[in-house]
């Protein structure tokens, strides 16, 4: 049985990470992109050129999707009110990385929007959990951030490509799984918990969050849409294939 939801549109499950310093890099970039990129995710760095909601109803009157990167942690309702004030803007994605007072109050405050419980960034390898003091693997970790995430009312979460496949067949099928560290090939960033677009589309992943290997190309388009036919291949090949 196919892990693949088929309601998302396919071109929208790229999302971009529009993680430059300047207005100017941000804009260029879009311009550049074009068609090639329906979702862009706004993260810390692009927040703190001074930009951000210009930048972001930019894109949602181009008809674009945006994520907004944000990690919101605080008390609950701090983080509730940050959550409706993004909802304003029709933001259609906002991470919350907190515990279950903080989820609950920015599930009840999210409007249209949908929230994003962060379960381990993909930068940590089992060491760096080892170092944070989390008695589990990554695996149990994100499985477990997950199903309550869900029944605190999110309705997605970000992990690694690595554990989708884990979500797929142990939480509920609503959960939306949004997926950084998508590499097209081999990389020596600081992303340990990497896969690949295909892959990572074939084992469950909805949206795939991609930066580096998009942004640092000597033709950027053409890069995003070879993650756009990987994704698509993805989809079109049957199960076993």
């Amino acid at each position: 049985m196919s892990t693949v939801n088929t309601q998302i549109p396919n071109r929208e499950r790229l999302i971009f990470a529009l993680d430059v310093p300047s207005l100017g890099e941000a804009q260029a970039l879009i311009s550049t992109l074009g068609d090639s990129v329906q979702f862009y995710k706004l993260g810390l760095e692009v927040f703190l050129s001074g930009h951000y909601f210009e930048l972001l109803n930019d894109l949602k009157g181009a008809g674009k999707k945006v994520f907004a990167d944000l990690k919101l942690f605080d008390i609950p309702a701090t983080v509730a009110a940050a959550v409706r004030q993004l909802a304003r803007h029709e933001v259609d994605f906002c991470t919350v990385h907190g515990n279950d007072g903080m989820l609950k109050a920015a599930a009840e405050a999210k409007g249209n929007m949908q929230i994003l419980a962060v379960t381990a960034l993909t930068s940590l390898d089992q060491g760096d959990l080892n170092d944070l003091g989390f008695q589990c693997d990554a695996r149990t970790l994100v499985l477990s951030r997950a199903r309550r995430a869900l029944a605190l009312g999110c309705d997605g979460v970000v992990s690694s490509g690595l554990e989708v496949s884990a979500l797929r067949e142990h939480a509920d099928p609503r959960l939306i799984t949004v997926c950084p560290g998508i590499r097209p090939v081999h990389n020596d960033d600081d992303q340990q918990r990497v896969m690949t677009p295909f892959q990572a589309v074939r084992d469950g992943a909805d949206y795939l969050v991609v930066g580096r290997p998009i942004r640092s190309a000597s033709d950027p388009a053409a890069a995003a849409e070879a993650i756009q036919k990987d994704i698509a291949r993805a989809i079109e090949t049957p199960e076993g294939d």
